[in-house]
C-alpha cells in the first residue's frame, strides 16, 4: 500500500469548505478589485444576514478584507480577498483538484455491479 494519508487531503481548510464561503471566495478571486456586498449578495444568491455572517468568518480567518465608504446614498462596502486569503484560497483549489482527479481515477477503474477481488461475499462481507 505506502500511501500513507494519501486521501487526508490536509490542505483542505474547514473555513473555506463551506458551500457558501466557497462561492464568496469564488467570486472574489475573479474579482481582483473586489465585490460591493449587494454585488456579492446577487453572486452568491445569500441574504444580507448569511453574507454578513459568512464575512465574518472569513475576516476573522484573515481571508478577506473588508472596507466601509461612503456612498452617494447610503455607506457601501467593498469585499475583497487578502493576499494571504488569495493565496490560500488557490493552495485550497489546488487540493480540491488532487480530490476531483483521485475520484477520477478511482472511477474510470471501476466499472458498475463490479467487485473487486477479494471483497463482497466471498470473505463474508456484504452490502450494509
Amino acid at each position: 500500500m505506502g500511501e500513507g494519508g494519501r486521501f487526508a487531503y490536509h490542505g483542505l481548510e474547514r473555513v473555506m469548505h463551506e458551500k457558501a464561503r466557497l462561492g464568496i471566495l469564488a467570486s472574489l478571486t475573479s474579482h481582483g478589485d473586489g465585490l460591493l456586498f449587494g454585488e456579492l449578495r446577487e453572486a452568491c444568491e445569500l441574504t444580507d444576514g448569511n453574507l454578513s455572517r459568512h464575512l465574518t468568518v472569513l475576516r476573522e480567518a484573515g481571508l478577506i478584507e473588508v472596507w466601509k465608504r461612503d456612498g452617494e446614498a447610503r455607506p457601501q462596502t467593498l469585499v475583497k480577498l487578502s493576499d494571504d486569503g488569495r493565496e490560500r484560497f488557490l493552495a485550497y483549489v489546488a487540493e480540491l483538484e488532487r480530490v476531483v482527479s483521485d475520484a477520477m481515477k478511482g472511477a474510470a477503474g471501476a466499472a458498475p455491479g463490479r467487485a473487486r477481488p477479494g471483497r463482497g461475499k466471498a470473505d463474508g462481507l456484504s452490502p450494509a
